[in-house]
């Protein structure tokens, strides 16, 4: 079953919005000049960024599948890049619920044309901010049994959030609504791995009218506080493997991890 929200606000083609770059970053085409003008100024590591990030979520999500976990709450979606993570999941355990989230009106649209559900799973979406995580939630109930495991993904969205607008205390909040067994899945641009790289992506979206807030390892970590992360811990996206590595890791500058609710 799919089912979604319906817009409440209208598409904005004249500014740059992040779900809109990250899709011109992965060579899709549902984005708009003023996107593609912001992915052109980007140095070409951030190509490679939002491509390791995203096979850092197919691992994530399939491992989390194979450990028994069926219902996710999918917050900063994005636009429908294949395979999605209801496809990921639902492949491993087809009774899957996913519940998706995005701000960008754009992002529900290709939503309702392409986040197919398994006929024997659950597919939902809602328009909404991360930074009013009581809607989402409440939201969420309605699919997503809360007294059961849940994975709550957040990729490539914090490093949108600053300090100031509380970023720690939004997932702190986020994982306080989750029973014990859930998780939280994030990835997170780092400002200490690559920082001339780092300055130079968020000039660029500054001008756009996008602040950053790329942060240290350190800063990365408090999200997981009071959670148990598994192996291989808070590393880089091309370093978080379940299995033994066979080759050196292409080198990143986005911190991943996975952590355990207790």
């Amino acid at each position: 079953m799919t089912t979604a929200s319906q817009p409440s606000r209208p598409i904005d083609t004249g500014k740059a919005h992040p779900a809109r770059v990250y899709d011109w970053l992965l060579g899709g085409k549902d984005n708009y000049p003023v996107d593609e003008a912001v992915g052109t100024q980007l140095p070409r590591e951030a190509r490679d960024a939002a491509r390791q990030n995203r096979q850092f979520m197919h691992r994530a999500a399939a491992w989390l599948a194979g450990q028994g976990i069926d219902q996710f709450l999918d917050i900063g979606t994005g636009i429908p890049t294949e395979p999605n993570l209801h496809q990921i999941v639902q492949g491993i355990r087809p009774t899957a619920k996913v519940v998706y989230t995005d701000n960008d009106p754009i992002v529900l649209r290709h939503a309702e044309a392409l986040l197919v559900s398994h006929p024997d799973g659950v597919t939902d979406y809602i328009e909404a901010d991360v930074r009013e995580p009581e809607g989402i939630v409440r939201h969420a109930r309605r699919i997503l049994d809360f007294d059961r495991p849940i994975a709550l993904s957040l990729i490539a969205l914090m490093h949108f959030i600053t300090d100031e607008q509380g970023a720690h205390d939004i997932v702190r909040n986020l994982v306080a609504t989750l029973p014990s067994g859930s998780y939280l899945v994030l990835s997170h641009a780092a400002s200490d791995l690559y920082p001339e790289l780092a300055a130079q992506v968020t000039a660029e979206y500054a001008r756009a009218g996008i602040p950053l807030a790329f942060r240290t390892r350190a800063g990365v970590e408090r999200f997981f506080d009071a959670m148990e992360l598994v192996p291989p811990g808070l590393v880089t996206a091309t370093e978080w493997v379940t299995a033994p590595a066979t080759s050196v890791p292409e080198g990143s500058g986005v911190y991943a991890g996975v952590a355990r609710v207790s």
